[in-house]
């Protein structure tokens, strides 16, 4: 683009407005700025590689060089940053937090201290505030852990809980009931 006018400032700064409109300031310490013909759009370059954009809608695009990490904050307050791996984490304005790793697993956080996670086999696990966690597998079975047993649920009606005193119960969908002790040794057998 062709220079339509130039300025040295005494710190060292200069300024070029292009014919075009465009402004490009230029700082002695190797950073510098351009803010484009509609003046909204603003990229700055900073002397370690880092870039700054401003959109006309206000969204704000951060490069970090070193880290190789793009943070977006949009005008609604969502802040998204994708790392080199491939991890995007999403920050929303009400607190929740998604991160999609790079093996496409997907973890909510939410603001009232719950956790969700999805994998790629469709497992899903939720994490309550009180340490209990459900795991919902993708062949229909499903798991409750709790800090006094943990559970499997079968599709069939099956129940099996092993409990911390590593006592054994498992109820079978006929009405049977089979209760083991920690070492395996049957207790009662409620064959029907």
């Amino acid at each position: 683009e062709e220079i339509q006018r130039e300025t040295a400032y005494p710190d060292g700064k200069v300024e070029k407005v292009l014919k075009n409109g465009c402004h490009l300031i230029f700082f002695p310490n190797g950073t510098w700025k351009k803010v484009g013909s509609d003046g909204k759009t603003v990229t700055i370059t900073f002397f370690n590689g880092d870039v700054k954009q401003i959109m006309p809608d206000q969204t704000v695009i951060y490069y970090y060089a070193d880290a190789k990490t793009t943070h977006t904050t949009y005008s609604d307050g969502l802040e998204v940053l994708q790392f080199s791996n491939g991890q995007i984490e999403k920050h929303y304005p009400d607190g929740k937090k998604e991160i999609t790793f790079p093996d496409q697993t997907i973890k909510n956080l939410f603001t009232d201290g719950q956790e969700e996670s999805i994998f790629p086999d469709g497992t899903i696990v939720r994490v309550q505030r009180d340490g209990s966690k459900t795991i919902e597998f993708n062949n229909g079975q499903r798991e409750l852990h709790t800090s006094q047993f943990k559970r499997r649920e079968y599709p069939d009606g099956t129940v099996k809980t092993v409990y911390m005193n590593g006592q054994q119960e498992t109820k079978y969908v006929s009405g049977r009931i089979r209760i083991k002790d920690k070492d395996g040794n049957i207790i009662m057998d409620t064959k029907l």
